[in-house]
């Protein structure tokens, strides 16, 4: 039972997560993507201090350090991912944020020189294979909210790098909410900089932004903390991956977004390039094999 409580629980994420592409796109229509994400990780910190108060005591040096990294670095993913956000569509922004899965072991090859085996270099080049047919137009040019939505993959690779390294000694639940409350101190001071702080009130977009907070945020990310404990990494990561699904389908059934072959043919890509390099999946296994007679 806890391994499909660990199941259920990363798909319930994956689901919302994805349903926060399309809440993201109806917030923008009223409100700036700095001002949208200053009410997310604010709507975040705040659930998460009020639930969580009696481990505030806890709090250390050592972890306020890290969270502090953290909550950095998720700034400038969901910065990068909300901006880019403006420029392209729900579906192609969620696809291409899902690429950080494979960004992620060429990143620890690169900078920690931890070796790639043939899965990961097979995964590597399905992923750009499938950015390119996703993103590139006729013209061999890349629209602004492609290459932003596509930078955004690689901030959340670095998150989810330095994510493991720092949970490994302290508190997920603190190491999260020291996230959220750096966040929603640079998103306050960046809307403060640009005179953005007065925001006006329209029922659709505020409701939305509500619900990033809340549920994308929130509930989302103690989800994942929960039930990351009563699954492998790998299994992990495919459930969590179907995030990008999840944004297209809700893209295609609230927005009426058209998907074309080509986008579902770079989807297709860049879906098997996540399950090839994180399942280790090999599809020649699964055909039938001929003994040879000597």
């Amino acid at each position: 039972m806890r391994k499909y409580f660990g199941e259920i629980g990363l798909i319930i994420t994956a689901i919302i997560w994805g349903s926060g592409f399309v809440a993201t796109a109806i917030s923008l229509e009223n409100y700036s993507p700095y001002q949208s994400m200053a009410v997310r990780f604010l709507v975040g910190a705040l659930i998460l201090s009020i639930i969580f108060y009696k481990k505030l005591k806890l709090i250390d040096k050592d972890i306020l350090i890290k969270g502090i990294i953290l909550g950095i670095i998720l700034y400038v993913a969901f910065a990068l991912q909300t901006v880019g956000l403006q420029f392209t569509t729900p579906s192609k922004n969620a696809f291409l944020t899902a690429v950080n899965v494979v960004i992620v072991p060429l990143i620890l090859f690169t900078l920690f020189k931890k070796q790639l085996d043939k899965f990961e270099i097979t995964g590597a080049f399905l992923a750009i294979a499938g950015v390119g047919i996703l993103s590139l137009q006729l013209t061999g040019t890349i629209n602004i909210g492609d290459l932003l939505s596509l930078l955004c993959a690689f901030a959340f690779a670095f998150h989810i790098i330095y994510t493991a390294k720092f949970v490994k000694s302290v508190d997920p639940i603190l190491l999260t909410l020291i996230q959220m409350v750096t966040a929603a101190f640079i998103s306050f001071t960046v809307i403060t900089l640009k005179n953005e702080v007065i925001m006006p009130f329209e029922s659709k977009s505020f409701m939305a932004l509500l619900y990033i907070g809340v549920f994308s945020t929130s509930i989302a990310y103690l989800l994942q903390t929960t039930a990351q404990k009563l699954l492998s990494e790998t299994k992990a990561a495919i459930i969590l991956s179907t995030e990008a699904l999840w944004g297209m389908i809700f893209s295609v059934i609230i927005l009426s977004e058209i998907i074309t072959l080509r986008m579902a043919v770079g989807a297709i890509f860049i879906l098997s390039a996540i399950i090839i390099s994180e399942a280790k999946f090999n599809p020649m296994k699964i055909l039938p094999q001929r003994r040879l007679k000597l």
